[in-house]
């Protein structure tokens, strides 16, 4: 296995209107989750991926297991919890506006994911673990577990992979940015955005944000700039890189964790760090031409074609 990842994944409903939701009458269903995503967008890259969760035992958390599946992720070890339930979200759209987000996942199957679930034998099998900071935010269940899986497998060998992920939604930035800047002490690589850099290192400059995580044990740091591209640095070399332009996005949920996921693709490739930041910003823009959170995740043609590496040809 490359990469292994666990997290909250919910079934997303999304409006076929834009609007308030009181008028909205049709969804169309899919999944949403950080950690799903970046699972499902690495497969698609050709990477070998395993992803886990706490599901509830009901037919949405069937569905889930099933998507997730049939992307090419490994489910062997996701749970089906018949105390359980699944976690829900719905989403309202208004024209190209960044969508407004509705969370009903309180008391889920997820949130009780414990140290009891994790299996690190499974976890050290891989060469990166990626991880967010939702799941901390979802429980002290939930943190303590993300906490004994990260301090199981670092002596290990395997490369940390960390995408700070703040949902204020989720939990106060006060508690949130003790948890954060704890387990970016893990991490090997992280993924912050500017916001996340003003609430956990006090800064919005790309440059004091990757020197204020390297200087808490981080070794890559890839800023993301959102269509102004990313900022990537090893600490020995920096390259500030520019995105692409999408004059209309149709979806911009999932481009974060494309982002990621063709950061890692690069990393495991054994690009150079300005060639990851290339390959991260063509994967997380293309995800913003979809509508939903990973029907927009390329496959390794798609993205070449894309960045202009190689030639598309249309008939």
């Amino acid at each position: 296995m490359e990469v292994i990842t666990f997290g909250e994944t919910m079934v997303l409903f999304n409006p076929e209107a834009a609007g308030p939701l009181r008028y909205v009458h049709q969804f169309s269903k899919s999944i949403a989750g950080a950690e799903s995503n970046v699972a499902i967008a690495l497969a698609r890259l050709g990477h070998r991926v395993g992803w886990f969760s706490k599901l509830g035992e009901d037919e949405f958390g069937r569905y889930i297991q099933s998507v997730v599946r049939g992307e090419g992720v490994d489910v062997s070890r996701v749970i089906l919890d018949p105390k359980g339930c699944t976690g829900l979200v719905f989403k309202e759209r208004f024209a190209h506006a960044n969508p407004n987000i509705y969370y009903y996942r309180r008391h889920s199957a997820a949130s009780q994911l414990a140290i009891g679930d994790i299996d690190l034998d499974y976890l050290a099998s891989c060469k990166v673990l990626h991880v967010t900071g939702i799941t901390p935010a979802l429980s002290t269940v939930t943190r303590r577990a993300l906490f004994y899986a990260l301090d199981g497998i670092k002596e290990r060998g395997v490369t940390i992979s960390f995408d700070p992920n703040l949902r204020l939604k989720l939990w106060p930035v006060e508690e949130a940015r003790g948890v954060l800047l704890q387990l970016a002490q893990r991490a090997t690589i992280i993924f912050p955005g500017i916001d996340e850099g003003k609430h956990l290192v006090k800064t919005d400059d790309p440059q004091e944000i990757a020197q204020a995580f390297m200087e808490i044990g981080c070794r890559i740091v890839a800023t993301k700039l959102g269509k102004e591209g990313c900022h990537v640095t090893d600490g020995t070399e920096s390259h500030t890189i520019s995105g692409y332009i999408i004059e209309r996005p149709e979806d911009t949920v999932g481009a974060g964790d494309g982002f990621a996921a063709g950061f890692l693709s690069g990393i495991l490739r054994g690009y150079s760090l300005e060639h990851c930041g290339q390959l991260a910003n063509g994967v997380g823009a293309m995800a913003t031409l979809v509508r939903g959170d990973m029907e927009g995740f390329p496959t390794w043609a798609q993205v070449q074609e894309f960045m202009g590496i190689s030639e598309y040809i249309d008939r």
